[in-house]
């Protein structure tokens, strides 16, 4: 089991930057991929960034070149360096693990970040 938790939510003026970090716990090997998704009032949840355990990222044409997300293995937590924020950024991000010995998705319960003047 692996259990997640966001940090770094909330409420930011257009043009302004955010740090989210998601810690990883609970009893596993290792952490595959890692990502952040976000889900906006109203829309489907949305992969807003994501990385392989070897570094590799892949980022939606929406948030790419003002997204960052990086990863520290040794202590199991993803960040989510968000620059440029524009309000339709504002929605509630989810950090997602998939451990790949267990085929085994994990989400956490979500931080909300909001872009408003």
């Amino acid at each position: 089991q692996v259990q997640l938790v966001e940090s770094g939510g909330g409420l930011v003026q257009p043009g302004g930057s955010l740090n989210l970090s998601c810690v990883a716990s609970g009893t596993f090997f290792n952490i595959d991929t890692m990502a952040w998704y976000r889900q906006a009032p109203g829309k489907e949840r949305e992969l807003a960034a994501r990385i392989s355990r070897g570094g590799s990222t892949t980022y939606p044409n929406s948030v790419k070149g003002r997204f960052t997300i990086s990863r520290d293995n040794a202590k199991n937590t993803v960040f989510l360096q968000m620059d440029s924020l524009k309000p339709e950024d504002t929605a509630i991000y989810y950090c997602f693990a998939y451990v790949g010995a267990t085929s085994s998705n994990y989400w956490g319960k979500g931080t909300l970040v909001t872009v408003s003047s």
